[in-house]
């Protein structure tokens, strides 16, 4: 039988169950997604019954197995989301969604019970996002739903519910807890202040270190659990494995990030009114990071060029880059100001587009960058971009910049933050594809 870890990776759209072998290499996938329901709001928001039914039966499934011997089970989720169980452990409430709209009232309430947007936000690394800011998910609930509150016994972060569907142990994880949620204080290096006068934190679950397993038995099989990982954390794993010197990593899509594990200097007001942000490292470790929506810029972009000039959708990917095409036009506030008009074709439209975009990607990794920083990666849809890569290089040419790729890395982290509980091989130093520019 072939010793795997199993791994279970909860996207929005997709859900995802892998198992590695030993080096890492998938040897099984499966793939499911399931329509939305409907809250008491009726905003869309996670099945979480028919979630809870497929890993149980995906699990059962594979643990019984001729072929596989499953010796680790681990977790990555989205986050900002919370499950919120009652005495016997029954769900409360929705998993809310967190791009429901936040009730102003109780926003405002919040604020001026505990200090301004900007100072809440210094100290917890957070943006004032809303619900994006899970913490302030259980505020609502204890001011606006407080019968759901007051039968609330615990409240779980999602990758810490799916452990615990799998365990039946309750813990709080690093990587879910400090990745804006308002909940930490990176000052104190613990709960907000808040947090603990709101006795929201009666309701978490003890913290537990994401890089270690806990043993279970699950029908009657020993097995290695981890508690489960926020996924853009476990996504930045396989890089801390491998690279050996200081990197940041350029994780691209609809929002391109810039994380950077080497810079540790607080955020400062400025930073965060330009979208700066902190992530925990599933070791504890602060990754300073800045938020771009380029992917998103890109989208209608494509849309708008595909209809002015006539070609198919994707054409944009036939694309050589070709530097005389490029125009000294000043910086764009905002990319979706770009005008395909003044462009005599699809080709000259899009390279200076994707030049408005590397301004703009420079000036918001520059909010993170310093000078330790050796190599830069780019994962993603840009990373694919010759463009893109192209003209990154040539802003930054004291650092060497790679386009990177890592199968599945959000489910290949997760499986990583566990090696030493279930694998005794050495960790692959293979598992990222890069092409330097």
């Amino acid at each position: 039988m072939i010793p795997v870890i199993a791994i279970f990776d909860i996207g929005k759209t997709n859900k995802k169950f892998f198992l590695f072998n030993e080096d890492y290499k998938i040897v099984e996938e499966v793939s499911v997604n399931f329509a939305e329901i409907e809250d008491e709001d009726g905003f869309a928001c996670e099945d979480i019954t028919a979630l809870h039914r497929w890993v149980l039966d995906t699990l059962n499934k594979y643990i019984d197995s001729n072929t596989y011997d499953i010796k680790a089970i681990n977790f990555s989720a989205y986050g900002a989301s919370f499950v919120h169980l009652d005495e016997r452990d029954v769900p409360v409430t929705p998993l809310y969604n967190y791009l429901k709209p936040y009730p102003a009232k109780t926003e405002e309430q919040f604020y001026a019970t505990y200090g301004t947007k900007e100072e809440v936000a210094i100290a917890t690394a957070s943006p004032a996002l809303g619900n994006l800011n899970s913490g302030l998910q259980l505020y609502s609930l204890k001011y606006d739903k407080a019968k759901l509150f007051d039968k609330t016994r615990s409240s779980l972060h999602f990758p810490q519910y799916l452990s615990y569907l799998i365990s039946g142990r309750k813990y709080s994880d690093i990587t879910s807890i400090g990745c804006h949620t308002a909940l930490w204080d990176y000052r104190k290096n613990s709960y907000h202040d808040w947090v603990v006068k709101e006795g929201i934190d009666t309701k978490l679950a003890p913290v537990f270190s994401s890089a270690k397993a806990i043993d279970i038995i699950y029908n009657g099989k020993p097995l290695k659990c981890g508690i489960g990982l926020h996924d853009s954390s476990a996504a930045f794993i396989p890089y801390i494995q491998n690279v050996n010197e200081p990197f940041l990593l350029i994780s691209t899509g609809t929002w391109c990030i810039s994380m950077n594990a080497f810079n540790d200097t607080p955020l400062t007001k400025e930073e965060l009114e330009k979208d700066c942000l902190c992530y925990m490292t599933y070791e504890g470790n602060t990754v300073k990071s800045s938020r771009l929506f380029a992917g998103y810029a890109h989208e209608q972009i494509i849309k708008k060029l595909s209809q002015y000039f006539v070609e198919v959708p994707n054409y944009f990917e036939k694309i050589a880059y070709d530097k005389s095409l490029l125009k000294d036009e000043p910086a764009l506030k905002d990319l979706n100001d770009f005008d395909v008009s003044n462009y005599v074709s699809y080709e000259a439209a899009y390279i200076n587009f994707i030049r408005q975009v590397i301004i703009a990607q420079k000036r918001s990794t520059d909010l993170v960058y310093n000078d330790r920083v050796k190599k830069i990666f780019v994962d993603g849809g840009f990373a694919k971009n010759e463009t893109y890569m192209q003209l990154l290089a040539e802003v930054y040419p004291q650092t060497e910049v790679f386009a990177a790729s890592v199968s599945q890395a959000t489910a290949m982290g997760a499986a990583m933050a566990l090696h030493q509980d279930w694998n005794h091989l050495n960790l692959p130093d293979n598992v990222i594809s890069t092409r330097k520019y």
